[in-house]
């Protein structure tokens, strides 16, 4: 998997002058990585074209050029990146409602440990959340997530071959699955080596 660096990212003035024709290109990559799990729910697969993009559009709004600066962002972001074996995601709990999402979000504790992926075959991988800092408490959880799902390399294999997927939730407050489209599933099958 390509790494990312300070010397592999570009300046604040190449960034500005290639951004209007990177963006639509990393929105459209984006979509093709995206996941809707019920109404509420919605799963943003990252990779290195989505987190690379993700460090250069902060290095813009923050205006950070300095080696320190720019260093702590790649920190910030780059664990978001796959790493071969996995698949990595921001997780959004989504009610626009304030007083629905309040009352939802106590009601969903616990919901991102209940993510699984299940390939075609293979027993289902359930998500590990929030490595980096605890988003939850004991009124309710976040609204974002950082979750990553572990294959083995047997089930790597088969998304790789073409097998079916499903993204689901069993939480008692959020059940829900859904099958990846096939564009969706080939974008993250090479995530996978």
């Amino acid at each position: 998997m390509p790494t990312i660096t300070r010397d592999s990212l570009m300046t604040l003035e190449a960034y500005t002058r290639a951004r209007k024709t990177l963006k639509p290109e990393v929105i459209a990559h984006r979509k093709q990585r995206s996941v809707r799990l019920g109404d509420h729910v919605h799963l943003q697969f990252e990779d290195e074209k989505t987190i690379r993009y993700q460090i250069q559009e902060m290095l813009r709004i923050e205006k950070i050029f300095e080696d320190e600066g720019i260093q702590s962002e790649i920190e910030a972001y780059a664990p978001l990146v796959p790493d071969g074996h996995n698949w990595k995601a921001t997780m959004l709990i989504e009610y626009p409602d304030p007083h629905e999402r309040k009352r939802e979000l106590a009601r969903l504790i616990g919901v991102e440990d209940r993510l699984f992926v299940e390939v075609e075959g293979h027993a289902r991988v359930y998500a590990i959340a929030d490595e980096d800092l605890d988003r939850e408490n004991a009124e309710k959880t976040s609204a974002v997530h950082f979750v990553r799902f572990e294959f083995t390399p047997a089930a790597s294999a088969a998304v790789r071959a073409g097998a079916a997927v499903k993204l689901g939730c069993d939480h008692a407050h959020y059940p829900s699955h859904v099958s990846l489209s096939p564009e969706t599933l080939a974008s993250l099958a090479g995530d996978l080596t």
